[in-house]
């Protein structure tokens, strides 16, 4: 068991110091698997927390077959997949935490996902075909730890596409964040909408729905839970009053 201070190990910087207990073996788990926390607001979990351990943090090429360990960076995965020629893992360049959140959430850009090229996914009681994970846009139906994933191996890493990543990146704003607070609804962005109630720029105490994109929460310095957690119902209630539209959190709230 080790304590993290989740208002230093976050992505957002909020949270209490919690006790986290190391996964070293594939193993069942009652709880929640903090990964990079990139995409995480923490408060007072009631759930026991965990994370992989080194073990899980590797990558095997074995001719058209790659293996990565779960908690494997997506920064890890992206050098690998460019030094070696490998397409599928462009936008693991372009988004944040470990492999076994990606595949969970689904992560993508611009239509392409990291199940695109996914053969199967190793989890504490099954190995599952990339068929019987559910995916859809941004969510799997994956229960259970993920340990490792399995990909097609194949040739081709598209530096045009890379740029595509890059660009559509640059209208992000910078600062302690989740990334996008919801996902977006059909035909439609959710920062779009927030922007269109009001909400684009709006802040309480340390937190803001940032002025440079609406869907993205900014803290600015000693932010606090309820903070961030008063905006993202404030944003979604203001939507739903006034589009009829029900937004639905990327972010995971641990409460």
């Amino acid at each position: 068991m080790m304590r993290v201070d989740f208002s230093k190990f976050s992505s957002v910087k909020i949270g209490a110091e919690l006790e986290v207990a190391e996964l070293n073996e594939v193993c069942d788990f009652d709880g929640f698997i903090i990964g990079k926390a990139c995409n995480l607001l923490v408060g007072e979990p009631k759930q026991a927390l965990a994370m992989l351990g080194g073990k899980f943090d590797y990558i095997k090429l074995d001719k058209d077959i790659l293996r990565i360990g779960a908690k494997t960076s997506a920064r890890e995965i992206f050098a690998f997949a460019k030094k070696h020629d490998l397409k599928g893992f462009e936008l693991c360049g372009s988004v944040p935490g470990s492999l076994g959140g990606l595949i969970k959430m689904n992560a993508g850009l611009k239509g392409y996902s990291i199940s695109d090229t996914l053969l199967e996914v190793r989890t504490n009681s099954a190995t599952l075909s990339k068929d019987e994970c559910g995916f859809a846009y941004r969510k799997s139906d994956i229960k259970g730890v993920i340990f490792e994933a399995v990909f097609r191996a194949v040739k081709g890493f598209d530096e045009v596409l890379l740029a595509e990543f890059n660009e559509a990146r640059k209208n992000q704003p910078k600062g302690a964040s989740f990334g996008s607070i919801f996902k977006n609804p059909p035909n439609d962005s959710a920062g779009r909408l927030i922007e269109a109630v009001g909400l684009k720029g709006y802040k309480t105490g340390n937190c803001e729905l940032s002025a440079k994109h609406a869907n993205f929460l900014i803290n600015h310095g000693k932010g606090s839970f309820d903070e961030a957690l008063w905006l993202i119902n404030l944003a979604k209630s203001k939507v739903k009053e006034s589009f009829g539209i029900e937004l639905e959190t990327e972010v995971v709230i641990l409460n």
